[in-house]
């Protein structure tokens, strides 16, 4: 089985040069500068067990390879470039007859919950990854990684339910990699979970680390918005304290030599000055969900077009005055 990355930044490049550090079969999708750094060097990895640069083989689109019958697709790029990157993958030709949408698998490693949706309409075989993971991508050909004793927690499982052969074998690829990967029935269920977390994103993007009675309630207020959307749409997630049951101290964040941990991806998409960011995806979603049953969502509203509006102006992360972040509190 050959694992074909979809975006080899902070959670394709780690899920992936892990597993091509346990032997298996990996390409990596990448382009710009971090293409042209992992056709060059490789693949930079640095993790608590170690700083490691691995051969990984890169290339630029579906036109670089020919596509086999035992391939898995992993998609791992922020969801406002997930529709580009199935339009181009799903038409290409498999050896044997039939294309990729017809034949082969598609993980979906992201945040949010849309990327299935889109998938699906695309793809026939297509599986959710509930992604905790906390990587870093800043620099091209490089990534990093530093939970421990395990690198993330990775629940699979097919969309839109249920489990299979594949699932579980993944599931025993990633466990032989640094991951836990738990099998669930109910994927989805853990990315809506993961969603009411990644709430704090556009916060953090914004306005900085949360910490501070000002940015704390802020985050508390983002998520009971959250939360109350689910209810009202009747959307079935694990609670906060069944997350931590599963999550204990499996993925301890531990300092990394020469590496200064900054701020989750929605942040490093300002520090990198990509030009866009996911919020529409996350707090989006929340409030896409509270306009349909009726739920104000002010909060999450305000961050997703004051994190948008960063990002398209080439503002600096984490650079909101605490006056603007307070006025979020009068909504």
């Amino acid at each position: 089985m050959r694992y074909i990355f979809l975006g080899a930044g902070a959670v394709g490049g780690t899920i992936g040069g892990r597993l091509h550090r346990s032997g298996h079969d990996v390409v990596l999708v990448a382009r710009g500068p971090h293409l042209t750094a992992l056709r060059k060097d490789g693949l930079h990895l640095t993790t608590p067990d170690g700083a490691h640069l691995l051969p990984v083989p890169a290339i630029g689109g579906p036109e670089e390879i020919d596509l086999r019958p035992d391939d898995v697709l992993v998609l791992a790029v922020k969801t406002q470039h997930s529709a580009e990157l199935i339009d181009r993958w799903a038409p290409r030709p498999v050896a044997g007859g039939g294309t990729a949408g017809e034949r082969l698998p598609l993980v979906c490693a992201q945040n949010g919950v849309e990327n299935e949706r889109l998938a699906l309409r695309r793809f026939a075989r297509v599986y959710g990854m509930c992604v905790w993971l906390p990587s870093t991508h800043l620099e091209p050909g490089r990534v990093s990684a530093a939970g421990s004793p395990r690198t993330g927690i990775l629940h699979l499982g097919r969309y839109p339910q249920g489990t299979d052969g594949l699932v579980e074998r993944m599931a025993a690829d990633l466990t032989g990699s640094f991951f836990d990967a738990p099998v669930s029935e109910r994927v989805m269920e853990w990315k809506y979970a993961k969603l009411v977390s990644n709430l704090g994103n556009a916060l953090e993007a914004v306005g900085g680390p949360i910490d501070g009675e000002l940015r704390m309630q802020l985050w508390e207020r983002v998520r009971e918005e959250g939360r109350a959307v689910l209810a009202a749409a009747g959307i079935a997630h694990p609670s906060a304290e069944e997350q931590r049951a599963v999550r204990g101290d499996r993925v301890t964040l531990v300092p990394l030599e020469g590496i200064e941990r900054g701020g989750g991806s929605s942040w490093q998409s300002l520090t990198r000055g990509t030009g866009d960011i996911e919020t529409d995806w996350l707090n989006g979603e929340i409030v896409l969900l509270g306009r349909l049953h009726d739920v104000p969502t002010p909060i999450n509203e305000a961050l997703q077009q004051l994190s948008g509006a960063f990002a398209r102006e080439g503002r600096a992360a984490g650079s909101l005055p605490d006056a603007d972040l307070a006025a979020l509190l009068d909504l």
